[in-house]
């Protein structure tokens, strides 16, 4: 297999394995095997465990620029950050990308990934605004909703019937 193919096999195993131990709880011989290889491979390639893990996040933001991107693209001028907000439905159906950015929060204790994480939101924010047109507190109650949303899809309430699940649901297409 080639290196690149390698590299790639690695960075998909890595994703699933930090999205279910994060960081700290995540060992670099469980990627290696997932991804068939030898852990000595994956420090060939990567350096340190830190630095896959980096990559795994840089993948989560740019997994979810690409979709708010493509449902702005798609969107008349006034409905880009709906047609956002629709897009982001789907993505919190796969709970490698879902759990992968739910870790990515979780591990800021860690200084290199709270200047990642920090960048990227902030980017990924800045981009929303620019794109969408929306005001600023548009934007802050778009991101804000999907903090929310992403708490109701990692504890998997979809099957509930109370009202409020409805409500942060059923406009997502998550019910």
């Amino acid at each position: 297999m080639p290196a690149a193919e390698r590299r790639e096999a690695i960075l998909e195993a890595a994703m699933i394995e930090f999205a279910r131990g994060g960081l700290h709880g995540t060992a670099t011989e469980d990627i290696a095997r997932r991804a068939g290889i030898t852990q000595p491979y994956v420090f060939r390639l990567f350096g340190t465990k830190k630095a896959l893990y980096l990559e795994t996040v840089g993948r989560c933001f740019d997994r979810i620029r690409r979709e708010f991107d493509a449902a702005a693209a798609a969107a008349e001028p006034g409905e880009k950050l709906q047609a956002m907000a629709r897009a982001y439905g789907p993505l919190l159906l796969d709970r490698t990308l879902l759990l992968g950015q739910m870790h990515s929060y979780a591990d800021c204790s860690d200084s290199d990934v709270r200047a990642l994480v920090s960048t990227r939101y902030g980017e990924l924010w800045e981009w929303v605004e620019r794109t969408s047109g929306a005001s600023a507190e548009e934007v802050r109650d778009f991101f804000s909703r999907g903090m929310l949303l992403n708490v109701i899809a990692s504890i998997d309430l979809r099957g509930l019937s109370d009202p409020w699940v409805a409500d942060c649901l059923g406009d997502v297409g998550l019910l």
